[in-house]
């Protein structure tokens, strides 16, 4: 009798009665289900719920001929539309298991297989890529969610999803991949789709995400200017409107590289993304988790165009941050960066009011700041570039390392001053004697004109005294 059960489950998968249509969730299967069940025996049904997920049950590289492989191929792409809900963890755990082993088998079969990317393939390919991923992000579980505090809620599908998203750069990679039939399928609302799940929280598949989008790019050419807009309005968004977006970090990486494959010259498109874009998302409150991304980008800018360091450097001015200690190091670093591959002659543009904030950092209280911006002086490069240009550094610093030298509570802070005034003195010692000596001139008239002035309260209090006094009779007027 099982056997008469098990020979008509295959026949029900031959016709096609069990296999979910495209696009058809598992409650739409069960309904598929439910109607052909109405024609046959309940006997039948203990079999159905199996045969359901598991009519194409042969192997794709073993158990059929060469020929029969790309129609299976298929049948296995329409099984994996059947999407599962993984937040009822006891439910159809049969079911949820038959799809991860299709799902690995098409993984294994795209790698290792040659002659299976027919043209009727690619439809079936994004429809069941698209079934799995794209969906509703769900809400964060705390509105005041901290992404460098809280743990991520991590995605519950992912044992599927990792092996959608592996079959699917397999499949971008394949060498029998043809973008001229794929960009019928692979279009702009596909991308779109696409960017939205970078906002999720989980990063495992963020990290997916990146390789596949870096795919699509270098695939689509037609898509590039599409994709590069719509990373440029997900920014915008998040430095001016919500400041949330989990997956900056991920669309500056892939952008790292896009920027480095730039013709040159730059397109004035390219250099308004740089200033109006990349340089406003220091702002934002959440830069330490994108910051590297970031400053990398940046310098890639300026490899490509030198001419663009004297707006950048401006810019990073013009956004320095007042009150966060813990930005003013990162700025601090990506400057460095930046001095790192500054030309000379762009240098002298920008150097007094890059030096005046500088002093400022070498006088703050925040010893952490102090520090980052006294490490310049161990940079050989930046050094050169001060030497050649000390006449006109050196008087911009001179007052806060000399005051710092005598002042400053962090004795670190001290020894390293120190060693930046020595190296000054050394790159021009005529100036730093006359420096000293004018310092010390107005210190000496500072304390001239604070004694005079503590003088002055002195006779004016006595003075409101005495009046005070003679208005009380104590003593005669």
């Amino acid at each position: 009798m099982h056997r008469v059960h098990f020979l008509l489950g295959l026949w029900l998968c031959e016709s096609h009665l069990l296999v979910p249509p495209v696009g058809t969730t598992h409650t739409h299967t069960q309904l598929h289900m439910h109607y052909v069940s109405s024609t046959l025996s309940l006997s039948v049904m203990p079999f159905l719920s199996f045969f359901s997920y598991a009519c194409v049950c042969v192997c794709l590289c073993t158990d059929v001929s060469a020929q029969e492989q790309p129609e299976l191929f298929l049948k296995k792409l329409q099984q994996c539309c059947a999407v599962f809900d993984f937040m009822d963890t006891l439910s159809d755990l049969k079911m949820k298991e038959y799809k991860r082993s299709t799902l690995n088998e098409l993984v294994d079969y795209v790698t290792v297989s040659r002659g299976y990317l027919t043209e009727q393939a690619y439809p079936e390919v994004v429809k069941m890529v698209s079934y799995n991923i794209f969906r509703t992000l769900p809400p964060s579980d705390s509105n005041e969610f901290d992404p460098e505090e809280d743990e991520p809620t991590l995605e519950a599908s992912w044992p599927h999803l990792q092996l959608v998203y592996e079959f699917f750069i397999r499949f971008l990679e394949s060498q029998e991949f043809q973008p001229s039939i794929a960009k019928k399928y692979i279009d702009q609302k596909f991308v779109l789709q696409l960017l939205e799940l970078f906002d999720s929280e989980d990063p495992r598949e963020r990290d997916y995400l990146k390789t596949v989008l870096h795919r699509i790019y270098g695939k689509f050419l037609g898509l590039r200017a599409f994709i590069r807009k719509q990373i440029n309005n997900i920014f915008l968004r998040f430095v001016y409107e919500t400041e949330h977006f989990n997956g900056v970090a991920e669309l500056l990486e892939i952008l790292g590289s896009i920027i480095n494959g730039f013709a040159l010259p730059l397109k004035a498109e390219h250099k308004q993304f740089l200033v109006k874009v990349l340089i406003p998302l220091h702002t934002v409150r959440s830069l330490s988790l994108f910051h590297a991304q970031l400053a990398y980008c940046i310098v890639q800018f300026l490899e490509k165009d030198p001419a663009l360091t004297e707006p950048v450097i401006r810019g990073l001015l013009k956004f320095w941050p007042k009150t966060c200690s813990q930005k003013e190091v990162m700025f601090l670093g990506e400057l460095e960066e930046i001095l790192d591959v500054i030309e000379p002659t762009q240098f002298v543009k920008i150097q007094e009011p890059l030096f005046k904030q500088i002093s400022k950092c070498v006088s703050s209280p925040h010893f952490q700041v102090a520090e980052r911006a006294l490490y310049y002086w161990n940079n050989e490069y930046i050094m050169s570039l001060i030497e050649e240009n000390s006449n006109v550094i050196l008087p911009i610093m001179f007052t806060s390392l000399y005051r710092i030298s005598k002042e400053h509570w962090n004795p670190a802070i001290v020894a390293l001053v120190y060693n930046v005034l020595k190296a000054f003195m050394e790159m021009n010692s005529t100036l730093f004697d006359e420096l000293t000596s004018t310092y010390k001139s107005d210190r000496q008239r500072e304390k001239k004109k604070e004694k005079e002035r503590e003088e002055l309260w002195k006779r004016l209090e006595d003075l409101e005294l005495k009046r005070s006094l003679q208005s009380d009779g104590i003593i005669p007027t």
